[in-house]
């Protein structure tokens, strides 16, 4: 007699998610297997949450952005006009969300994960910080001093490590444009951090 809780199905089943397309799966949802969603969700969530995280400097925070911004897919998937670049779509959809609750917020200072290493690398590198213990509160102060677009161009690039072709399709910012923002953020981040690196 079959066990009435077999996992093995279960299992199954995660497997098949795993191995389809998210053009497979976005079709699956479309044709009314809304479980098909979760497989989308567990695919970009981590990177989204990272990225989230970074913007607000909340995981509080970001969880709140993050159920927003997927709900948000899930009822305008078919708004997706290309679905092999899912991951594209939901992170435009993610940083709207971010850009959305900061200013319903009215944060004037938003505060980051340091995500310090990469940080310094792209601002000052080849070089060591004076006082290290004093280096993430300053990195902080000094992203969020920054323009938003500029903040958002820099942490992409140089914290999420995405190529410019990358950040353009997720943005819908050219790439020129995208470079001129983060030089500026790189530029600007120099200048409010003269003194804390020498080298």
């Amino acid at each position: 007699m079959q066990p009435a809780c077999d996992p093995e199905p279960t299992e199954h089943s995660h497997l098949l998610v795993k191995a389809r397309s998210d053009s497979e799966l976005i079709d699956a949802v479309l044709a009314g297997d809304v479980d098909a969603f979760s497989g989308l969700v567990q695919r970009y969530q981590d990177t989204c949450v990272r990225f989230a995280v970074r913007m607000l400097g909340s995981r509080v925070d970001a969880d709140d952005v993050l159920q927003s911004a997927f709900m948000r897919a899930f009822r305008n998937l078919r708004s997706c006009r290309e679905p092999e670049r899912f991951g594209g779509w939901l992170y435009q959809i993610v940083i709207n969300e971010c850009k959305t609750y900061a200013t319903r917020q009215r944060r004037r200072e938003l505060r980051f994960t340091p995500a310090t290493t990469a940080i310094e690398r792209a601002v000052a590198p080849g070089t060591e910080p004076e006082k290290a213990s004093d280096v993430g509160d300053q990195i902080e102060s000094a992203l969020a001093m920054l323009p938003a677009e500029q903040r958002e161009a820099f942490l992409l690039k140089h914290v999420e490590e995405l190529t410019y072709d990358e950040m353009s399709a997720m943005t819908g910012v050219s790439v020129p444009a995208l470079k001129m923002r983060v030089k500026r953020a790189c530029d600007g981040l120099r200048t409010m951090l003269e003194g804390v690196y020498h080298g």
